[in-house]
């Protein structure tokens, strides 16, 4: 199995993408990973050259690069190159921890869309108190939505919770203002109804206040929603380990009682850590694309290339590619 990864972006870049790849190598025994970037700055990194290959390009997509515009000017780019060694087959997935926005036009215009999604999802996976986690589609790859691509995006959803994370029969749930069927707009209603008679295990409209529960194991939404959700979920979780670092940190005693709970405080920023998951998913690409987290280190890095393998090994594309197929040959 092949695997190109990005290593120019990210903030950490090129030192947590060299270190996360040797760390994949050290576990995924026939696994092979092409770094593409700058020769120099990644041998600085690279302990061993063991199934790890170099291509060099000095020429980068910044964070503040508009989208489109970079990923057609900027052909020699570290992430327009990388997802051009699995255009041309010489990868089976790609990994970028670059500008989101390139990432997704480099999926669409250069790897290319399955036939018959209407549009990809950005589909990250977030933590749940139990820490199993839940995946969310659309996390931002489209703002706008209609209720037939919501539908896909559980379909797409149901099958990497099967196939990637084990989850037998996953629950879907669309996100919602409400648990009953006719609460929300337009788009929630029309799309409620078309969940009901497909074949995922559709459990109903879920609310955001009972995500971080585990309500469902695929939740559903425009991109819109579910980018402010997902920002709103990781604003949280920070703030509030700010609040309480500074808490624990005000006074002797409450300094000491910080020493006392340290394993389990370590435990808990541990289960709502987003580097156990990867990174997010472009679902609905004729290969996986994994968009890691701008500030992943090594751990995360490693995690995405472990996503990707099962993504590549089971077959995730293929499957979603039938799943489209038989959904639209039963609706004729």
């Amino acid at each position: 199995m092949k695997i190109a990864i990005d290593a120019m972006g990210g903030d950490n870049a090129p030192q947590a993408l060299v270190e996360g790849a040797e760390k994949a190598i050290g576990h995924f025994p026939n696994l092979h990973i092409t770094l593409i970037g700058d020769e120099e700055q990644i041998h600085k990194h690279l302990k061993s050259s063991e199934r790890i290959s170099i291509i060099h390009t000095d020429e980068v997509i910044e964070g503040t690069d508009e989208p489109v515009r970079a990923v057609r000017r900027k052909k020699n780019a570290s992430m327009v190159l990388t997802a051009n060694e699995v255009k041309e087959g010489r990868a089976d997935a790609c990994i970028s921890a670059g500008n989101t926005g390139a990432l997704m036009t480099a999926g669409l215009f250069v790897v290319g869309r399955i036939d018959g999604i209407e549009r990809p999802a950005l589909a990250p996976t977030l933590p749940t108190l139990d820490g199993k986690g839940f995946l969310m589609l659309d996390a931002g790859a489209n703002v706008d939505a209609k209720p037939t691509q919501l539908l896909q995006y559980a379909i797409m959803g149901s099958i990497y919770a099967e196939k990637v994370r084990g989850i037998p029969n996953p629950r879907v749930g669309l996100l919602n203002i409400g648990t009953e069927d006719k609460k929300g707009n337009e788009l929630t209603r029309q799309t409620f109804e078309l969940l009901k008679e497909a074949n995922v295990n559709f459990i109903g409209n879920v609310e955001s206040r009972e995500l971080l529960n585990g309500a469902a194991d695929v939740v559903v939404t425009d991109g819109f929603t579910g980018n402010m959700t997902l920002k709103t979920i990781e604003g949280t979780a920070l703030s509030i380990f700010s609040m309480l670092k500074a808490e624990l940190m005000s006074t002797f005693k409450s300094k000491m009682a910080a020493a006392v709970l340290k394993p389990q405080l370590k435990g808990l920023k541990a289960k709502m850590d987003y580097s156990e998951y990867g990174g997010a998913g472009l679902f609905g690409l004729k290969a996986p694309v994994i968009k890691a987290h701008g500030s992943s280190d090594s751990t995360a890095v490693f995690s995405a290339v472990k996503q990707a393998v099962n993504m590549v090994g089971n077959q995730v594309p293929a499957t979603i590619k039938k799943a489209i197929e038989e959904t639209y040959t039963e609706s004729v």
